[in-house]
């Protein structure tokens, strides 16, 4: 592929916020960009053409990537963007609203991943670029089930390159701090709140707005995504923004009990 045709890119939850600036640096780039959103959505003015699909439906993801072969023949790029927030106390999500939030933030990026995947080893070639978050890596209180959706999308990237090299198909995980969207304003509840969590729940909830006000553009993690699309020799780990990067450093370096004491201190607990 050359510059001005890099291939087919599959962006999911492509319609706001970091999926749709991915969607539309990656048509900059060269690419030929299919998003997705679960309801049906404009596109093709920028040169990006939405197709509608459920990530937690099976026959859905199956359709989606058939219409895409249909059209194109191929797919050289996946980036797997679809999610859902949980803000709360862990213990006030019943075990079905965990299962819900794993069904779209873990077990759809293993749905798309495996439908496309028989495409990339046919053609010898592909990247799948999974959006993980520097809650990956990091704890948060308040944030335990979805912290956990996206260790396990770390966990999942990093052994599903080691088993696609071979393949000529390359894993990479791109994982953004805060970031402007409206992904607060979408975010799940607990489905089942206990008053001995309000106060603090809503503290958590006011430090989020501040820090997502406060955040980079999407535009940051989309570039990010474009880098890591287009290395020749992708690293695991890409973080996206000045704030992950400083995270991800102080994980690495700082000691297990100055690291606590700071993010107890930054959440407004009880150091």
């Amino acid at each position: 592929m050359n510059k001005a045709n890099l291939g087919v890119a599959l962006v999911t939850g492509a319609s706001t916020g970091i999926g749709r600036a991915t969607a539309r640096a990656l048509q900059r780039a060269g690419f030929r960009v299919f998003g997705t959103s679960r309801r049906a959505a404009s596109g093709g003015s920028d040169g990006i053409t939405m197709l509608t699909c459920d990530v937690t439906d099976d026959a859905s993801v199956a359709k989606l990537v058939e219409e895409v072969l249909a059209e194109t023949g191929r797919i050289d790029l996946l980036v797997n963007n679809a999610g859902i927030g949980l803000l709360g106390g862990a213990e006030e999500s019943s075990t079905a609203q965990a299962q819900a939030l794993f069904d779209v933030n873990v077990f759809g990026v293993l749905r798309v991943t495996n439908a496309v995947l028989p495409t990339m080893r046919s053609q010898g070639q592909g990247r799948i670029i999974n959006i993980s978050s520097i809650l990956g890596l990091i704890p948060s209180p308040y944030n335990a089930l979805y912290a956990s959706t996206k260790h396990a999308v770390e966990g999942y990237s990093e052994s599903l390159d080691h088993e696609l090299r071979t393949f000529g198909i390359r894993v990479a995980l791109v994982e953004p701090g805060f970031t402007r969207t409206a992904f607060e304003e979408n975010i799940t509840r607990p489905d089942r709140p206990l008053a001995v969590y309000d106060a603090v729940r809503a503290d958590m909830e006011m430090q989020m707005r501040k820090s997502v006000k406060s955040g980079e553009d999407p535009e940051v993690v989309a570039e990010t995504v474009v880098k890591a699309a287009m290395a020749n020799a992708p690293k695991r780990r890409y973080t996206a923004g000045k704030l992950a990067g400083q995270v991800r450093l102080l994980r690495r370096f700082v000691p297990e009990s100055a690291f606590d004491k700071s993010l107890r201190k930054q959440s407004g607990l009880p150091v």
